[in-house]
């Protein structure tokens, strides 16, 4: 069995049992990139007034993506309930799948720390982009009018063309998730 398991490591890179559950009733494996390039992970908080702020480029990111990326909005606080989760994602308009990681073990794994955040993996489970969707916040408070890059749609841009994800890898501004260090 160990042989088989070491066979199957080496084949594919990862292997990944963390199957997560979602507000539509069904469980996923968020690290799945089924035949599609990446994989998009939007860490989340309704109670989070910076992801309100972001949740329409997170919108319009999912859907520009779709077709090459596996797109999910994870919710790790423990306080979160999927009713909770839900009504976020309805008053938001999500159209992406919305997992909840209340056991923060995506989190941790993927090492999220703030709501908005934005985490993208390849095919096989390596993190080749973690940090913000754009400049919306140099910090904590300090917001601009508008957005004048697009960090996260550029890494995505390079990763689906092939290339490296362009530097430096900017860190997410916003609140940070409960119960995280």
């Amino acid at each position: 069995m160990k042989t088989l398991l070491c066979a199957l490591l080496l084949f594919t890179g990862s292997v990944s049992a963390l199957e997560l559950p979602a507000t539509d009733g069904q469980s996923y494996d968020p690290l799945a990139a089924s035949d599609k390039k990446a994989v998009v992970l939007f860490f989340v908080s309704p109670f989070c007034s910076t992801t309100k702020s972001f949740m329409k480029e997170i919108n319009q990111i999912s859907a520009d993506y779709a077709d090459k990326a596996v797109v999910h909005l994870v919710h790790s606080d423990p306080e979160i309930t999927k009713e909770v989760a839900l009504e976020h994602a309805v008053l938001s308009e999500v159209k992406t799948t919305v997992l909840i990681d209340k056991a923060q073990v995506l989190a941790k794994q993927v090492q999220a720390k703030i709501t908005p955040e934005a985490v993208v993996m390849d095919a096989v489970g390596k993190t080749l982009y973690k940090g913000r969707i754009n400049d919306l916040y140099l910090g904590p408070t300090k917001r601009q009018r508008a957005a004048t890059t697009q960090d996260l749609r550029n890494a995505l841009d390079a990763i689906l063309a092939g290339k490296p994800v362009p530097e430096p890898q900017h860190e997410a501004q916003g609140c940070k998730i409960g119960g995280m260090k």
